[in-house]
């Protein structure tokens, strides 16, 4: 792929991240190092069961729940991802909080 910058009127050439032609997420490119590095967005899950299983394993290390006037959204750090739970009822979110396993480090952001 080539970049070209309209400023400095410069000329890049990069590789493309293989993973980037399979999954549709943003990328940004590395002018230092001359290559295209893949980011990936967040995961977001959709059920409760499914999150608390995710809670569950063993490369999870944190989770952050920031509460809004409209929903409580819960996020999960992983080793690889960061994912993402969005609850608009306030008493099923106040019970997730309560199952959270208690091994795992939780922090609430306003």
């Amino acid at each position: 792929m080539i970049v070209r910058n309209t400023e400095t009127e410069e000329t890049y050439t990069y590789k493309v991240c293989s993973s980037q032609r399979r999954d549709p997420f943003l990328w940004f490119f590395c002018g230092a190092h001359g290559e295209a590095e893949c980011t990936k967005m967040p995961r977001e899950i959709t059920e409760i069961k499914e999150f608390l299983l995710t809670a569950r394993r063993k490369d999870a290390k944190s989770v952050k729940i920031k509460k809004n006037p409209e929903n409580t959204k819960f996020k999960v750090r992983c080793s690889r991802f960061l994912y993402t739970l969005v609850i608009t009822d306030k008493e099923k979110a106040e019970k997730l909080k309560q199952s959270l396993p208690p091994g795992l480090q939780v922090k609430e952001v306003k």
